[in-house]
């Protein structure tokens, strides 16, 4: 089955608004619309598993929660459904965004990312909505990278 492919740009801008108009934080926002933007394979209310992810997993300031949004929505895609069975994708997929975030912003910590901000102020969320911004379109790249990866590999078989 062929999966659709999703916009960068305009996942980007989606989350970043959702983010930027109180409907979800960074891992909900992402999660949300690549699942929209997928066609949503999965109901809408998949968000609520990415609702204890932000500010570092519940508040504790550990992963940013955009990173774990984008995890998720890649298994969206390249994960799997049948106990045993192989999914390499998902794991290189999602080492390839650790690796790309961690990068770009030497940390995957929350805590270390927004230290420098208060918890409350404008820059802060400005700093957040952004990260889920970027994030949410590398996740994109990515789902666009191997689900052609994966369509290329079957038709080659």
């Amino acid at each position: 089955m062929t999966q659709q492919v999703v916009n960068p740009s305009e996942v980007k801008k989606l989350a970043e608004q959702l983010y930027r108009e109180n409907k979800f934080l960074c891992s909900e926002a992402i999660l949300f619309v690549i699942n929209n933007q997928l066609g949503n394979p999965l109901p809408v209310d998949i968000v609520k598993l990415a609702s204890g992810f932000p500010r570092g997993i519940g508040g504790a300031g550990c992963t940013c929660g955009a990173v774990n949004g984008g995890v998720m929505a890649l298994g969206l895609v390249l994960g799997r459904i049948e106990a045993g069975s192989k999914c390499p994708e998902v794991i290189t997929a999602s080492k390839e965004l650790h690796d790309w975030f961690k990068g770009k912003h030497k940390s995957l910590c929350c805590r270390v990312l927004v230290k420098k901000f208060e918890f409350n102020s404008p820059e802060r969320r400005e700093h957040c909505i952004n990260i889920t911004g970027n994030t949410a379109e590398k996740t994109a790249e990515l789902l666009n990278e191997y689900t052609l990866k994966e369509e290329k590999n079957v038709k080659s078989s």
